[in-house]
């Protein structure tokens, strides 16, 4: 801890950097100016993304909601369908609800105090103390991953920083390296750093604008800091999916239902899915050919197990392809199959005494998803609803 208490490596460490930030910063959108809301909008798009990658959604994102106002009287299903391909979906409805609350409390305008900022939906630490410095200039640390990591290895750090314990420290830290008057450049600067110079892996010491007082480049463990345990690695869950083709008046369409009000990717639309057990998974990955005799068994537990999902009685016919999918708990590896729904004459033997009592009429009225949460689509419908990325994927294939 000696090195956070040398003043000198401090004060060279704020001046440097600052200068070298306003000499080489990236000419980004959200730079523009200082509007609150925007700057709001960056940080929660930029968590866990690649800035490339945000450009365009967050161009696309201000262009169709260019206010808190507007932002908060969309739709949601309008605020999904933009942010549609950025993941983490959850992140876009809490900035609605947070733009709900600005409008309701603070007449729309985000209001230039940390407390209030901080109780926003969605709104932690780091957005608190971003929004705070770069749109307000307010001496507020901003620490998120590339901050503790650069600071970690400038002040030879060894704690820990998956630790909370930690992050507080680095905060402290962080906070007391801002310059007077220039927490927004500063705080950015020591953003632009880690994402551009000390990076994760191969850190780039010749180019970097405070090598000269780097306490790890001097001891030689710039590559082995930060201290950072490993997160658990995602849960592998192996699913089936159908892609239900339609006929008649729904020739050329897709069955496709809308997930719940909460919880994972809720209210997105996707195709019909479901967990295969694992005493089922060793089947299913040898039924690429669903009408071959060996995998006549996968056949019908898929069937049966369709049915019993979604209250269709749903004919898978064959494998079409694999695709996954990692969220940040759970890895989806899934095997997609082509389907048809079942006659009305083949619903009388169906497994399901429920489903098979149904009559003809009920029965055609929920494949048309005009009792909730299915509808057929065809390609232009992909336009306006909003798709996690794996379905995005495996129905572009499916249409080109």
């Amino acid at each position: 801890m000696e090195a956070i208490n040398n003043e000198e490596a401090k004060a060279y460490f704020s001046r440097e950097l600052l200068i070298w930030y306003r000499r080489i910063k990236r000419d980004l959108p959200w730079r523009m100016n200082q509007d609150p809301y925007r700057v709001w909008v960056s940080e929660i798009m930029l968590q866990q993304t690649r800035v490339d990658t945000v450009i365009p959604y967050y161009e696309r994102f201000m262009t169709k909601f260019p206010t808190v106002r507007t932002l908060a009287e969309a739709p949601e299903p309008e605020v999904l369908k933009c942010w549609e391909g950025l993941g983490y979906y959850s992140r876009a409805r809490n900035l609605q609800a947070g733009a709900r609350e600005v409008v309701e409390r603070y007449g729309g305008v985000v209001p230039d105090d940390k407390t209030a900022v901080s109780g926003l939906k969605g709104v932690g630490p780091y957005t608190t103390g971003a929004i705070m410095s770069i749109a307000f200039n307010r001496p507020e640390p901003a620490v998120d991953g590339n901050v503790m990591r650069v600071l970690s290895r400038y002040f030879c750090l060894e704690d820990d920083i998956a630790k909370p314990a930690t992050r507080v420290n680095i905060e402290k830290l962080a906070g007391s390296l801002i310059p007077e008057g220039a927490a927004g450049d500063f705080n950015q600067a020591l953003m632009e750093l880690g994402a551009l110079v000390c990076t994760p892996k191969s850190p780039s010491c010749l180019p970097c604008p405070v090598m000269e007082h780097c306490a790890a480049r001097l001891a030689g463990r710039e590559a082995e800091l930060p201290i950072k345990t490993k997160a658990k690695p995602p849960r592998p869950e192996k699913r089936a999916a159908v892609i239900v083709a339609g006929t008649g008046v729904h020739e050329g369409k897709i069955l496709i239902r809308q997930r719940p009000e909460t919880g994972l990717l809720a209210q997105m639309w996707e195709l019909p899915h479901l967990l295969i057990p694992k005493e089922q998974e060793s089947v299913m990955e040898a039924a690429d050919e669903l009408s071959s005799a060996n995998a006549a068994a996968a056949g019908k537990w898929l069937t049966r197990s369709m049915e019993a999902e979604t209250g269709l009685l749903i004919r898978p016919r064959r494998w079409l392809m694999d695709a996954d999918h990692v969220f940040s708990h759970i890895h989806w590896k899934m095997r997609i199959y082509l389907a048809d729904l079942g006659t009305h004459a083949e619903l009388a033997d169906a497994p399901s005494a429920s489903l098979a009592a149904e009559s003809a009429a009920a029965y055609e009225a929920e494949a048309e998803g005009k009792q909730g949460e299915y509808r057929w689509i065809g390609p232009a419908d992909m336009e306006t609803l909003a798709f996690p990325n794996l379905f995005i994927r495996i129905l572009r294939d499916y249409w080109t």
